[in-house]
């Protein structure tokens, strides 16, 4: 692995219970990251399986096929690594002339490789250029961008809308008021004026106070939640009959999306509550799996942190 790339795998166990995975199976990993699940999923599979991962970042390309390769011939699946965005995974799937699909993965949120180079601009613990994109080969939309230019209604809207977070008109004040004198183009920056902004009392509660704001400014630079949805309900169309969906997410805007993805595939029916028998004829096309979303052991939260926050979700092909 690389250095970017030591990617610690969360609820491993959790997930390959949910897959079910066969030695014949189609499996896609929408989020390659450094291959931390798709390396235990490939031995699952087998050479009679095959293992597609999908990520837009080139160093966790460069990781997953690096460990991926260490496989054994004996354990190997034919495996295909997709330079994309899983919001246009009818595209991808496409380019690999497969009839369907018996297993996906999304784990969704930024890795902690991401959060940890510098020159990314994920992290508000690590000074850096204000970038947060995910891929920098195809977007142009950067943090510094939308910092510097957004008008101060449609910054607090962002903040608001994508992080609850309760000081956001005053946040996007400071930073209109901290540009007018010079661009923002770092980090720290960034972190020096949410801090000026929220109230003392309030910024001792409740972690890091610029962790909202920066969730905010990655999820609008990178259509996050519409992206999401895309990918979901592709990847609904192209399981197999019996075919496993499982969703990790990070925090509850993406969590809201996937169940909201998975209760109208188990509950298709759009007649009025009081019709005695249904008149639409839409039928289930889901079975959700997981009642509750499957949270991290706190010995799991103890050996790797940044799973705290995780839930799993998982639905079946009908």
């Amino acid at each position: 692995m690389t250095d970017e790339y030591r990617h610690i795998p969360v609820l491993l166990a959790e997930c390959i219970e949910q897959l079910q995975l066969q030695p014949q199976h189609t499996f896609v990993d929408a989020t390659l990251g450094g291959a931390g699940h798709s390396f235990e999923v490939a031995r699952q599979l087998g050479p009679a399986g095959t293992l597609i991962g999908i990520d837009q970042d080139d160093a966790a390309h460069a990781a997953a096929s690096k460990r991926l390769n260490t496989l054994p011939d004996e354990q190997r699946p034919r495996i295909e690594l997709l330079h994309g965005n899983f919001g246009n995974m009818d595209e991808l799937l496409l380019s690999c002339e497969i009839p369907g699909v018996d297993a996906f993965l999304f784990d969704l949120g930024v890795s902690s490789p991401q959060l940890d180079v510098k020159a990314r601009g994920f992290s508000f613990k690590e000074n850096g250029p204000l970038d947060m994109r995910m891929d920098p080969s195809k977007q142009t939309l950067t943090a510094a961008e939308i910092i510097n230019t957004y008008n101060a209604a449609d910054l607090a809207r962002v903040i608001r809308k994508y992080s609850d977070e309760k000081w956001a008109s005053r946040i996007a004040d400071f930073i209109v008021k901290r540009r007018a004198e010079a661009p923002i183009t770092t980090s720290a920056e960034l972190v020096d004026i949410i801090k000026a902004a929220i109230p003392a009392a309030s910024r001792r509660a409740g972690g890091h106070p610029a962790k909202r704001t920066f969730q905010a400014i990655r999820i609008e630079v990178n259509s996050e939640l519409t992206v999401l949805k895309a990918g979901l309900e592709a990847a609904v169309r192209w399981l197999n009959p019996g075919g496993r969906l499982v969703v990790i997410s990070y925090h509850s805007l993406e969590d809201r999306i996937v169940k909201d993805v998975m209760t109208r595939g188990a509950n298709r029916c759009t007649c009025p509550p009081d019709f005695p028998v249904c008149a639409c004829g839409k039928k289930p096309i889901l079975e959700v799996m997981t009642r509750k979303a499957i949270v991290p052991s706190a010995e799991e939260i103890e050996r790797n942190p940044r799973a705290r926050s995780a839930k799993l979700r998982a639905a079946r092909k009908l």
